[in-house]
């Protein structure tokens, strides 16, 4: 047996829902899941199955014969209109003629013909199919009646909640671009797994949606003119300085600048790709040949989402590419059955424009010793800094790894530390979004603050042995400024600016 899912569009009537459990029954098909919450659409239900191939497709041809299966997100618009209908008999019912015969759903209607104020009136609002009937309908109207367009939106902003999620599918689309309706069903699906998920949880299912859309407009919004970073540069040794680039939404990049060299740690979203390209060119940084590595600290968008649109060698952990080949952040994980992180891989890759490295080379398996509690999977240098590479314990994201400079002073923490202080206030909105879809960005939340305790002393045994020379270690974290450890909290070094792209173009 296999699972397979289908959306019904069924009529809001009694017995509906029964009779589309009874064709899969028919067909000996076995429903293991069903949502339907009229409070969102009540005309919209889920049902995922297990069937025979076979079986399947004898089940959606019954499910179609009758109207329930729906195969196509049309493209639905608005119109709310007033008419002034004549004194007489069966002038309503002559309006309503028409507006059937545009094939147009009534939303909303208001008439009340004892009204002095406005005698004969009618205010209607239509979910319009068809673009070519409704201006065939206004037409009619306008040569039958006095007719006042009160609104007329294509863009499905102003669609009323019977068709919820064709509204929420036509924003989507609006945030990807044009994408096929099988696709963007499929889509509806996992969304609608999730709210489902978390709706058990006590959420709030429209609240649930409204946090998609906006992760996706948050994205959206911040590129373009709108993207702006906040940035420090920090020598960290004698030939070699850090650029540390603060993104808009998610996490940072640092750019290793050497004579010879410049090494790529993280990369930010892919669509923020372009905008950070513009950003290294004003900061001299734009000749991306002389990047010909990249450090990939673990497979969450943020972090590795713009690794394949460099011409470079991509270095990461056996457990990142499995989870970038899986679409499962949770993957190897005690959570990796979890549906909201395997959904939300797929939102947030979607949104981000996720370009993940197509072949990445793999840090070794086999320890060469531990640090702290950490093993050491292999070592690199830029220049004259050296590091070691030391794998978490997958509290954060199975295949985390940590890059550690003994010497120079420096650790890249990625997601296990981050300076939540130096956050603006946008960044805080968008990092709580994942919190609020996940319930937590952990996918093993003791084993995170095991790996965080861990860090935190490893950070402070590093300062106490370099104190006689006054030299802190660097904690570069996957979010926030660059820091150093100061009274057991995270304190941003150095100037930070703040770089803005609608005031560099053409400077």
């Amino acid at each position: 047996m296999n699972k397979y899912s289908f959306v019904a569009r069924m009529p809001d009537e009694p017995g509906a829902l029964h009779r589309a459990a009874e064709i899969v029954k028919s067909y000996s098909g076995n429903i293991i899941r069903v949502q339907y919450d009229r409070r969102i659409d009540p005309a919209t239900v889920f049902f995922e199955v297990t069937a025979t191939q076979e079986t399947y497709c004898r089940m959606k041809e019954d499910l179609h014969a009758i109207g329930y299966l729906q195969e196509s997100l049309p493209t639905l618009g608005f119109l709310k209109f007033s008419v002034y209908l004549p004194h007489q008999p069966g002038s309503l019912f002559e309006l309503l003629t028409y507006i059937t015969g545009a094939g147009a759903n009534i939303a909303y209607i208001d008439f009340d013909d004892q009204r002095c104020s406005c005698s004969g009136r009618v205010t209607i609002s239509l979910n319009i199919e068809e673009t070519a009937a409704v201006e065939d309908l206004l037409d009619r109207l306008k040569s039958r009646y006095r007719l006042e367009i009160l609104e007329y939106d294509t863009t499905g902003e102003k669609l009323d909640d019977t068709v919820f999620y064709v509204r929420f599918a036509q924003a989507v689309r609006g945030l990807i671009g044009t994408t096929k309706d099988e696709f963007l069903l499929s889509l509806l699906q996992d969304v609608n797994h999730i709210v489902q998920e978390l709706n058990s949880r006590g959420q709030d299912p429209r609240e649930v949606f409204e946090w998609i859309l906006l992760t996706g407009r948050t994205l959206r919004d911040t590129t373009g003119e709108r993207f702006y970073a906040d940035v420090q540069r920090i020598p960290i040794s004698d030939s070699v300085e850090i650029f540390c680039f603060q993104m808009p939404g998610g996490g940072n990049i640092f750019l290793l600048r050497a004579p010879d060299e410049t090494v790529m740690i993280d990369t930010g979203y892919g669509i923020y790709h372009e905008d950070a390209v513009r950003m290294f060119q004003h900061y001299g940084l734009g000749d991306l040949t002389r990047i010909n590595r990249i450090y990939i600290t673990h497979a969450d968008a943020d972090h590795c989402g713009a690794a394949g649109f460099f011409d470079a060698t991509a270095y990461t952990h056996t457990g990142s590419r499995e989870i970038i080949r899986r679409a499962n952040r949770a993957y190897g994980s005690r959570s990796e059955s979890s549906i909201l992180e395997e959904v939300y891989t797929t939102i947030i890759n979607l949104f981000s424009h996720f370009t993940p490295p197509e072949n990445p080379e793999l840090f070794p398996a086999e320890a060469l010793g531990t640090r702290s509690i950490f093993p050491i999977l292999g070592r690199f240098a830029v220049e004259d800094v050296e590091f070691e590479v030391l794998e978490s314990l997958g509290g954060h994201m199975h295949g985390q790894v940590y890059l550690f400079s003994p010497k120079h002073g420096i650790v890249f923490t990625a997601d296990t530390l981050i300076n939540f202080g130096s956050l603006d206030e946008g960044r805080k909105r968008y990092n709580s979004l994942a919190d609020l879809l996940v319930t937590s960005v952990n996918v093993d939340s003791d084993c995170a603050r095991q790996e965080r305790k861990a860090l935190l002393e490893l950070i402070r045994k590093h300062d106490e042995d370099r104190a006689p020379a006054d030299r802190r270690c660097l904690v570069a974290c996957g979010h926030g400024a660059v820091s150093v450890l100061a009274d057991g909290k995270l304190k941003a070094v150095g100037p930070v600016e703040r770089y803005r792209a609608s005031e560099k173009r053409g400077s």
